[in-house]
């Protein structure tokens, strides 16, 4: 049978392109060289173009290498000839022809980049590509009548939350979408303050098998990512499967009927029970916001609030506004709000490294637009060119080298590096500012922290009306902001960017699993665990997608790991119902084996170097959150499920 549902390989048949020769001169002059030189082996099958004199150089740091490197002359006779292949592609005079194998799209994504790409990466790329679809994500024949007795309940509609209702959808299992917000969306319906957008690139940050060729920004803001995400979820019917403004409140599992009933609230009060032989957790781990306690918070008289909670009703016009955090959602919301605000106060516990970025703040011009949206392969190339670029590259410079004599500043040679490439930036942005360098050069290596994007920081706190204050907040009065230092800084509004609670994992929802056993009882505080981040001992037939261990602290695309381990859970579910299956439990010799290879493997890693406090980590300094793993092995953990790491229970 076939692939069906949202892991079958996506349409490769794009709009006709329609440009007429002016537009698409116009378009090819916009166009990365690299990525053309593709488009040109591709559609003439010429091997020319893959060798000298058109090998692009390296694309260094965060930079999309749009020049290959070439010489003008060099650039001019393929864009020529890109505009002449295209030309006749318009006109229907070139057949376009399948998708490379793996071996061969690893050869040329290789090429286009200027090193090096494993040759383990071929198939996820592909797959991600939409070349071929995800193995085994689809009935291994006729959708079996046993599937009429699995059901499923969903909890959270953000962006796993609709690829899992997709999937649900395809397999024809039935199942129930619940989530507490009035839209799908997830962080992006609850993140909607000045500012907010992603810092991974947009063109990797969609769903493989509905992926977006029309971005307006190379790093989108948060009313395209948002509208991105409602039209997925509309085009593949989750919106009127989702029962919103509900919030699941407690899990109980019947180990008799080997069913999960669930409590749950609306947001008018009304108690809603819901049954489901399995439950699958969307929620994340960015969903409920992080309030310190500060001594006299209730004192204050202005308007008080967090990020996610953005209070539109609060005029910033000639306000004295303090911005509580330096991390990425403060320095998101500051170059924001600065031009209305009176007067900005920045209060910064820890510096952060940021990174230049020449595309963070670029919208995709007419032309490029065109080349992704009508181009045979060349959104695909790019977006495979960014899973190496921003993803997986970068983890194996994170290692620490014990016998690296500079720990204080850096883990190894290359992070060494690292430091003085962003050292340089930092200091040219400040030129003439010595008393901010001295406030903003982190004391800790880089990437320690997850790296943050300059979207005109430094040249925000250059403004006199900006000011950064390098202490702990200590206390508020009825008027003003209290630091460590015994200093008042009096402000109008306060803005708490303090980050969310993010090791506590499906917290707050109460989860009562075999025996009675309490969820967050058996992790301990904050110290969730999950087999590959999915599976959980004494909590049959509960899967979590975003659950601990599967965000990338070096880089990438949540959604990328979260497509991996809803495939992984799309394969239990499968094996369930065509394996005739009550519950599966994953064993726990099994999880404690896989949480001592998880905190190994950090041991040897940048966010277990002393010194630093990141979100990353519980109060004990166990990393909860990030994974120690490249995507591509997280991508091979969860391919092919092993039944015999599970108790496996016949219906009762």
């Amino acid at each position: 049978m076939s692939p069906s549902g949202p892991y079958q390989p996506i349409d490769r048949s794009l709009p006709p392109l329609a440009a007429d020769d002016a537009h698409l001169r116009a378009a090819i002059a916009e166009g990365n060289l690299p990525l053309l030189l593709l488009v040109l082996k591709m559609l003439t099958g010429e091997e020319r173009w893959l060798e000298e004199p058109y090998r692009p150089t390296r694309a260094r740091a965060l930079e999309d290498n749009d020049s290959g490197g070439f010489t003008e002359e060099r650039q001019e006779e393929i864009r020529g000839a890109a505009f002449d292949v295209l030309r006749e592609l318009r006109e229907e005079r070139v057949e376009v022809p399948p998708p490379p194998d793996d071996d061969e799209l690893i050869r040329m994504v290789s090429v286009s980049l200027g090193e090096e790409v494993p040759s383990e990466y071929g198939r996820p790329m592909a797959e991600e590509a939409g070349f071929v679809p995800r193995e085994d994500v689809a009935w291994h024949g006729a959708r079996p009548t046993a599937a009429d007795e699995m059901s499923a309940l969903v909890i959270g509609a953000g962006p796993s939350g609709i690829a899992v209702g997709t999937m649900l959808e395809a397999l024809g299992i039935e199942h129930t979408i619940v989530d507490k917000n009035p839209s799908v969306g997830g962080v992006w319906w609850e993140n909607d303050y000045p500012g907010a957008g992603v810092d991974t690139p947009t063109h990797m940050y969609s769903l493989s098998f509905s992926p977006n060729r029309s971005w307006g920004r190379y790093y989108a803001k948060q009313p395209e990512i948002l509208g991105y995400l409602q039209r997925v979820a509309d085009e593949h019917g989750v919106t009127d499967r989702v029962s919103f403004e509900t919030e699941v409140e407690r899990l109980d599992w019947d180990e008799e009927r080997e069913v999960w009933t669930a409590q749950a609230r609306t947001s008018g009060g009304a108690r809603r029970t819901y049954e489901a032989r399995v439950v699958i957790s969307c929620v994340g781990i960015i969903g409920r916001p992080k309030i310190p306690k500060i001594e006299g918070m209730e004192r204050f008289r202005g308007p008080m609030f967090h990020p996610a909670e953005w209070d539109y009703s609060v005029d910033l016009a000639g306000k004295r506004v303090a911005v509580i955090g330096t991390g990425a959602t403060a320095m998101q919301i500051v170059p924001a709000i600065a031009d209305s605000a009176e007067r900005v106060l920045v209060f910064q516990r820890s510096a952060q490294w940021v990174a230049p970025n020449a595309n963070y703040l670029r919208e995709v011009s007419d032309g490029a637009r065109l080349l992704m949206e009508h181009v045979p392969y060349y959104a695909s190339f790019y977006r495979m060119r960014l899973i190496w670029q921003f993803q997986d590259k970068l983890l194996a410079t994170l290692r620490r080298d014990p016998e690296w004599p500079h720990p204080e500043r850096s883990v190894n040679a290359i992070n060494d590096r690292h430091r003085e490439y962003f050292l340089s930036h930092i200091e040219a942005e400040l030129e003439g500012r010595p008393d901010l360098l001295a406030k903003v050069v982190p004391t800790y290596p880089p990437y320690g922290k997850r790296i943050l994007m300059d979207n005109g920081w430094y040249r925000t706190l250059r403004r006199p009306d900006v000011e950064l204050i390098a202490e702990d907040v200590a206390a508020f009065s009825e008027e003003a902001v209290v630091t460590g230092d015994g200093e008042r800084y009096p402000v109008d509004v306060v803005v708490l960017a303090t980050g969310f609670h993010s090791t506590r994992i499906l917290w707050p929802v109460e989860v009562h699993g075999r025996g009675g056993v309490e969820l967050h009882r058996q992790w301990g505080d904050e110290d969730a665990s999950a087999y590959l981040g999915v599976s959980v001992p004494n909590f049959p037939n509960l899967f979590l997608i975003g659950g601990p261990h599967t965000f990338t602290g070096h880089g990438g695309s949540a959604i990328y790991m979260a497509e991996s381990a809803i495939a992984y859970t799309s394969r239990l579910l499968i094996a369930m119902v065509e394996g005739g299956i009550g519950s599966l439990e994953v064993r726990a010799d099994v999880t404690e084996d896989y949480n001592r290879r998880i905190d190994a493997e950090h041991e040897h890693l940048i966010w277990t170097h002393p010194g630093m406090t990141t979100w990353y980590r519980n109060k004990y300094g166990r990393i909860v959150s990030m994974t120690p793993w490249r995507g591509v092995d997280y991508w091979e953990m969860t391919r092919v499920p092993d039944l015999d790491e599970f108790l496996v229970h016949a219906p009762n």
